[in-house]
């Protein structure tokens, strides 16, 4: 456990992921835009929630949000709502909602609590060596732009809510989207109510 939380750590000032000339998924833009009708309900017409439990998707990876769609066609994570309307796209479907939504540009958010920015920053980029807390710098980069190629997520402009919530899904096993490594469940378990809140806060703010 010690070398896998050392290595964590020491990827927390590299992890950054390199821009994209050009989206790692095969779709088209253009028919995704014409199929994002029904998303945008929820996620808005440029892919910006207005409720703050619904993920802004806009500028978003195109591997992480394809690689979601799946999860909930396939039951690896579950919603009422977003299995329903997966399990109605195909791959291609699927594959140009993902081009569609991270080409375009990504929410630009305040904190949202000016006081914990100290405390979120510090355990962004730094983690806590004391619990064993990795970065969240070491996966989603100094800005929060995630890494396309290894399919984790940006979380700059995300929503503080979201994020809060999506933690504590981790954390008590009601996500297990992250798969065979459980790398999430194993971070956000050792995390407390008050640092959740603070990371989640500063994240809202990255740009």
């Amino acid at each position: 456990m010690k070398n896998k939380l050392a290595s964590l750590f020491a990827l927390a000032g590299l992890a950054a992921a390199p821009t994209q000339a050009e989206s790692l998924v095969d779709g088209s833009v253009d028919a995704g835009k014409a199929k994002a009708l029904t998303c945008t309900a929820c996620h808005g017409p440029e892919g910006n929630s207005a409720n703050p439990l619904w993920p802004n998707i806009a500028g978003q990876n195109a591997p992480y949000i394809l690689a979601q769609l799946k999860a909930f066609k396939e039951g690896a994570r579950q919603d009422p709502l977003m299995t329903s309307q997966a399990m109605l796209l195909s791959d291609e479907d699927m594959a140009d909602l993902a081009v569609y939504f991270e080409s375009l540009p990504a929410a630009a958010q305040a904190v949202k609590d000016p006081g914990t920015v100290g405390r979120g920053e510090g355990l962004y980029r730094g983690g806590n060596l004391e619990t064993g807390v990795a970065a969240c710098i070491a996966c989603h980069g100094p800005t929060g732009d995630g890494n396309p190629a290894a399919k984790y997520p940006a979380l700059r402009g995300q929503h503080a809510d979201y994020v809060a919530k999506t933690l504590r899904d981790y954390a008590s096993g009601a996500r297990t989207s992250d798969g065979k490594t459980q790398v999430m469940r194993d971070i956000a378990g050792r995390l407390r109510d008050d640092e959740i809140a603070a990371i989640s806060s500063y994240v809202q703010g990255l740009r």
